[in-house]
């Protein structure tokens, strides 16, 4: 994001890095034509000015975008610039984007909304800047869904007559259903991006979504992905900035309305700017069970200046031409991204991020599942395991912002909650879904070794867990649709699932029955039902506990009730 301006310190040689990495054997290397590819977008987004820190001229965002097209030509990267209105109709940008070759740079829209487009719309600018960051000035869920319009028709219009057509991608921290929806309809666009999921930063709060790779939105709520083609907008929409998969959900600042940033971006010292961490990252991205496909994205806003980002930067590119050159990534636009996804999926896929080692000194690991009906991340930590987090998603639940306008310089987007290991946190105590026994009469928290992740079968996840209870393993099938849990080799052994929260925690159970969660989130009716197990008041401090039958759990995660509409945002 675009608060923080930090450089890198703890950057080891490049060509050491790429040494360890080459020297792993991959245990399946990825081909461009590979069934499971791995894909990384290197997208750049573009600003005129940034009126917050008055170092940062207009000249050295300028200068920011040069380098960054340098050291692409350099390793031969294809890649993606979006433009900022303002920034589109400078000429210095113009020039430059126009001389990049065409079959590998793409030139696309940035859509945070500056005081230019706006006025050239014939709209009042609100903002104290020329560019303003609040949301309800500087991006489109501050506009009725007619001047949206308006703004989408005058940036289309200008980009055709610079660049000879429109756009085919358009992304931004967020963007609202009915500006997805109209640029798809009117203009074509073929793919979209938006923020990782996050809580506060900047103001925006997305949380609870698909939580990486892509997926159809809901028609009424671009955030949230939708169950059917009739009712979901047909432009993939890919997560952006590479979530560091075990720290950024709750690492930092969780409980609070802040969260802290772990992420590729080439800017963080902790992040994409450290070379162990970025070694780490893409090995797991290589090697880890990711279903259909597994997607990152990297490059950086001109915001942060190549100052901040030249050492990450030069520490990223060349390490992704190397796997690249070795066929076990491909690298391409955010559109042929697009163009593919929407080929190969009619429906969002079932997809997944797999840590199986964490970075040295941790002994973490941690497994994403996104599918059309929900998410949820498992973690193991210290021999532990719980769930931290489950949320549903329904194509039925409208974002405010779909038809009404943000009257603040905050905005959040929301799916389901079931599991909220964030925010229903706090310092004092952990939430989550947590795995325990009673052993020797008393209940503990169950332990095992390392799990094994697979992705055999299309269209599952398999987990299997070696637990310290002797003769005993956990196993873990997923689809789309369900979640069973089975603790194989323990007959005889008192297992179940208890979820806590911290008692500020803000809890969507309206209802407990020994098959069914009744859950209300946001005037959105929801349950949850459990095929095989049984719901319960946990007896003691926890919300809920579930108990197996014959030591099967199994959820049924697609079925939802219907939407009560709401007055107000969130």
């Amino acid at each position: 994001m675009v608060t923080s301006f930090v450089s890198s310190k703890r950057i080891i040689p490049v060509l050491l890095v790429i040494s360890l990495l080459g020297s792993r054997k991959v245990s399946a290397q990825v081909t461009t034509d590979n069934a499971k590819p791995k894909i990384v977008n290197i997208i750049n987004f573009i600003r005129l000015l940034e009126p917050r820190i008055p170092e940062i001229t207009e000249e050295v965002l300028y200068q920011t975008v040069v380098k960054q097209v340098e050291i692409m030509k350099k390793y031969q990267l294809p890649g993606t610039f979006l433009l900022q209105y303002d920034a589109l109709m400078d000429s210095r940008y113009q020039y430059l984007l126009k001389e990049l070759p065409a079959q590998s740079f793409e030139i696309g829209g940035w859509w945070e909304i500056p005081q230019p487009l706006v006025e050239k719309a014939g709209l009042r600018w609100r903002g104290r800047f020329p560019w303003d960051w609040h949301a309800n000035v500087g991006f489109s869920t501050g506009y009725t869904p007619p001047e949206r319009e308006k703004l989408v028709d005058v940036y289309m219009a200008d980009f055709k007559e610079i660049f000879g057509y429109y756009p085919k991608s358009v992304a931004s921290w967020f963007i609202d259903a009915h500006t997805l929806n109209y640029m798809y309809e009117k203009y074509k666009i073929v793919a979209s991006a938006n923020c990782k999921d996050q809580v506060g930063t900047d103001g925006y709060t997305l949380w609870g979504g698909y939580w990486n790779q892509a997926y159809y939105p809901s028609k009424i709520n671009s955030y949230m992905p939708a169950q059917t083609e009739a009712n979901q907008t047909p432009v993939p929409v890919f997560r952006m900035l590479g979530s560091d998969p075990v720290r950024q959900y709750d690492d930092k600042g969780r409980g609070t309305n802040r969260q802290g940033v772990v992420s590729l971006e080439p800017v963080y010292r902790f992040g994409g700017g450290d070379s162990a961490w970025v070694y780490w990252y893409f090995r797991e991205f290589l090697e880890g069970a990711s279903m259909e496909y597994n997607y990152v994205q990297a490059g950086q806003e001109n915001s942060f200046t190549w100052n901040a980002m030249k050492k990450g930067y030069e520490l990223q590119m060349p390490l992704i031409a190397k796997l690249r050159d070795e066929g076990r990534l491909r690298v391409e636009t955010l559109a042929a991204s697009g163009e593919w996804f929407r080929k190969k999926y009619k429906l969002t896929p079932a997809t997944a991020v797999t840590v199986n080692k964490d970075i040295t000194g941790s002994n973490k690991k941690t497994v994403w599942f996104n599918s059309r009906f929900y998410r949820f991340n498992l973690l193991w930590e210290n021999n532990t395991l719980r769930f931290r987090d489950i949320h549903l998603f329904n194509e039925h639940f409208p974002s405010y912002y779909t038809e009404g306008v943000a009257t603040s310089n905050d905005c959040a987007f929301f799916t389901l909650p079931f599991v909220d290991g964030y925010r229903w946190s706090s310092n004092e105590k952990t939430a989550g879904l947590w795995l325990k026994a009673v052993i020797n009469g008393k209940e503990v928290i169950v332990e095992g070794n390392d799990p094994i992740i697979r992705d055999d079968v299309p269209g599952k996840l398999y987990i299997e867990w070696p637990l310290k209870i002797p003769g005993t393993k956990l196993t873990i099938d997923v689809d789309e649709k369900q979640l069973s849990m089975k603790m194989e080799g323990a007959e005889d052994v008192q297992w179940f699932l208890d979820l806590t929260a911290s008692d500020s925690a803000q809890m969507p159970f309206y209802k407990v029955t020994p098959r069914t969660m009744y859950c209300a989130f946001d005037k959105m009716k929801y349950r949850v039902k459990a095929m095989e197990g049984t719901f319960s008041k946990s007896p003691k401090d926890e919300v809920i506990r579930i108990k197996p039958d014959k030591s099967l759990i199994v959820f049924n995660f697609s079925e939802t009730d219907r939407y009560y509409k709401r007055k107000k945002p969130i």
